[in-house]
């Protein structure tokens, strides 16, 4: 989804039920069969969610700022990932997460949502550049610290 303002193009992360749960599925599998996942694949743990943002648009953006509200106390880090999934369900491997993360946090007791600073403009911008070559980016959220998706409201937003 896209939210619209003159100047602003807000992208929000929606979360992927059906992919994430087909990523579950895989895990649990390889967890009753008592087998190994491939050599370098990442299964999702309980915490870790699969969200989508679809770029609307592609061209002339200019990342301005991260958006996150959190309705409680605690932590989020959103990866995201080089994968395009196919229907198939083409397993992520740890070479396919992309660099830098962002890390946001809100503490007891604060309305206040805190990030380090320099790793959220990096990534920012990384995503800026992907923009232009992808319609569909995913991304890996990891909660932590009492933080669950009900919780959580995140988009990115450009400048057009």
């Amino acid at each position: 989804m896209c939210k619209q303002r003159p100047q602003q193009l807000e992208f929000l992360f929606v979360q992927d039920v059906q992919l994430t749960k087909c990523m579950r599925l895989r895990a649990q599998s390889l967890q009753q069969r008592n087998e190994r996942p491939q050599d370098g694949e990442k299964l999702l743990r309980p915490n870790e969610y699969i969200y989508r943002v679809d770029f609307v648009r592609q061209h002339n953006l200019y990342f301005l700022h991260w958006k996150i509200q959190m309705e409680k106390a605690g932590k989020v880090m959103v990866t995201g990932t080089s994968q395009h999934w196919t229907p198939d369900l083409t397993n992520l491997m740890n070479r396919q997460l992309l660099e830098p993360v962002g890390i946001f946090w809100k503490k007891p007791g604060t309305k206040e949502v805190e990030c380090n600073e320099a790793d959220a403009q990096e990534f920012g911008e990384r995503l800026m550049e992907l923009a232009k070559i992808r319609k569909v980016m995913y991304f890996l959220l990891s909660f932590t610290d009492g933080l669950d998706p009900a919780h959580l409201k995140c988009s990115v937003v450009f400048k057009a």
